[in-house]
């Protein structure tokens, strides 16, 4: 899909949980020996081509030539991106002979066994790593399982493996980790078992009740949820890491008026009090909202900047305008004075004074006190206005002249190229896109968006997998790259690969064009139950939805 959401679910998630960074296969700025120099070279201009295949054959080449365990590293997990488990396969026995107790080796070698759908090599070196005298051993395990299989459900057994062998290690944050793991590959008995295990191990932790939450929540058990979450009701206001957690999981529960009363137990600042104006607006709580506004406005003596900002913003939330544009037009200085004159653009806009808005907007954008990016703001919020007016020709001429001042300005190009998309112009969209990538040839953003605009919206599907194969190798952990890959594998008409990517996408992020994405081609492959699932799903998440209306209206479930 076009456009990355707020937050990648599972292997980002994990990644900071755990601290191992999923790994990108960035340029190797280490200088290769003589023997390895012509293919290194050739490795990178296919990669910089999305000719992933090639680049895997280069690059076993390159460490062939060299005894350098990086080149045999960066060898291998080319050739997993590329899905040539035979090249990886002999870039691991290099990498092996030249590092054989790294723990990314062994996690490499996990994943190629995942891969490869071998159960019981897989078993052994995930066991291993969670075994390892090393602490981040069990973290290693944990990237190779939740990213590196085809199958979840053999991810599951060998999960539940390693619960059934006591290989975990006595560590609340593996157990927590693994624990959310079984979730996400919806496996509810062994979710169950793992927080009955956690709960057995570390009584009275509060953060094992919040996953006890989650994995009600996941199951649908939305009442038992709630009643797991009230019981920490009295830690929240000891802990501000565990009420920021708690407030998620409300918001994750659809109920964003609890998660902003569990924010307001405990010391306040700008950040608190912003979270939960924004939830309370969502829940169209006004009277929660007209409170907590009226508390801002006692605190709102001094020409406090950010407070008025914040107050302008909750006034706005309340569809106070008047009192939002006050509020907005007294913020005194600082880099909030910036985001002010363009949120009081937005609200003359809703006070029907549109003239009034341009005009602003217009102002702000030959502000010569002002910052860049204000001024370049100030195009993209004219643009927005030109959208909510239906006015296409002045959206497209408010893009048109922050390009003249701004030529290769990537928000602007990458804003007008969805705006061609949406208009079904998709050889001017692709014309801004490619701009993007002539400056910046390592966009990831304008390179999925492209491949996949041509993947969802043209037949040239090759294309399209060489721009996405190079927004993978930069972001190969990303649930809109991995939807992305899925889609245009379908579009190539391999079906059986897609599956496996878009369902890997979902457990990574609950995302509507993803579930849109997985219905379809579960449909289409015969596995209409199931696809009804998911699309039932995506129109919980977002029924206006363009990828899940799209498919609604072409197989009617």
């Amino acid at each position: 899909m076009p456009a990355f959401p707020g937050s990648m679910f599972l292997l980002l998630l994990l990644a900071c949980l755990v601290g191992v960074q999923p790994a990108a296969w960035a340029a190797d700025t280490r200088k290769p020996t003589a023997g390895a120099l012509e293919p290194v070279m050739a490795g990178e201009f296919a990669l910089q081509n999305g000719q992933l295949d090639d680049a895997a054959r280069w690059y076993l080449e390159a460490a062939r030539a060299t005894d350098d365990a990086g080149l045999a590293e960066r060898a291998t997990r080319i050739a997993l991106l590329a899905n040539d488990d035979t090249r990886a396969a002999e870039g691991m026995k290099l990498w092996r002979a030249r590092a054989p107790q790294s723990l990314a080796m062994r996690a490499a070698e996990a994943t190629l066994a995942l891969r490869r759908g071998d159960e019981r090599l897989a078993s052994r070196d995930l066991e291993s790593l969670v075994r390892d005298r090393d602490p981040d051993g069990w973290r290693h395990a944990l990237i190779a399982l939740g990213n590196g299989g085809k199958d979840p459900k053999l991810s599951a057994r060998l999960l539940a493996r390693l619960v059934d062998s006591n290989a975990i290690p006595d560590n609340l944050q593996a157990w927590l980790a693994f624990g959310g793991l079984a979730q996400r590959l919806d496996e509810e008995p062994l979710a169950e078992r793992m927080v009955a295990e956690v709960v057995k191990r570390f009584p009275g932790e509060p953060r094992v009740a919040l996953l006890r939450a989650s994995q009600l929540r996941e199951a649908g058990k939305l009442d038992n949820a709630r009643t797991a979450l009230s019981g920490l009701q009295p830690q929240v206001e000891r802990d501000a890491d565990l009420r920021l957690a708690v407030a998620a999981e409300y918001d994750a529960l659809g109920d964003a008026a609890a998660a902003a009363a569990v924010l307001a137990r405990g010391p306040q600042d700008e950040q608190s009090y912003g979270l939960r104006a924004s939830l309370l607006a969502r829940a169209e709580d006004n009277v929660a909202l007209a409170r907590l506004y009226d508390e801002l406005r006692k605190g709102a003596v001094e020409p406090d900047p950010q407070r008025r900002l914040l107050l302008g913003q909750t006034a706005e939330f309340l569809k106070r305008y008047p009192e939002a544009l006050e509020w907005y037009r007294g913020v005194p200085g600082g880099s909030q004075r910036w985001t002010a004159r363009l949120r009081a653009a937005n609200v003359l806009h809703e006070l029907k004074r549109g003239a009034e808005a341009y005009a602003e907007a217009r102002k702000l954008q030959t502000e010569a006190s002002a910052s860049e990016d204000a001024r370049r703001d100030a195009y993209l919020l004219e643009a927005e206005l030109g959208t909510k007016d239906k006015d296409d020709a002045g959206e497209l001429d408010a893009y048109a002249r922050g390009l003249a001042v701004y030529p290769d300005d990537a928000a602007l190009l990458y804003s007008r190229a969805l705006a061609w998309e949406r208009r079904d112009m998709i050889d001017r969209a692709e014309a801004d896109f490619r701009k993007i990538l002539v400056a910046e040839p390592d966009n990831v953003a304008a390179l999925n968006a492209l491949g996949y605009t041509l993947a969802d919206r043209t037949t040239r599907f090759t294309e399209a997998l060489e721009l996405i194969d190079r927004a993978r190798v930069a972001e190969p952990g990303s649930s809109a790259i991995i939807d992305s890959y899925g889609w245009v594998l379908y579009r190539l008409g391999r079906n059986k690969e897609a599956l496996v990517e878009l369902r890997r996408a979902f457990a990574l992020d609950k995302d509507p064009e993803i579930g849109a994405h997985l219905g379809e081609v579960l449909w289409v492959t015969g596995n209409k139950d199931e696809a009804r699932k998911y699309f039932e799903e995506a129109r919980k998440l977002d029924p206006e939805n363009r990828a899940l209306k799209r498919a609604l209206m072409k197989f009617s479930p």
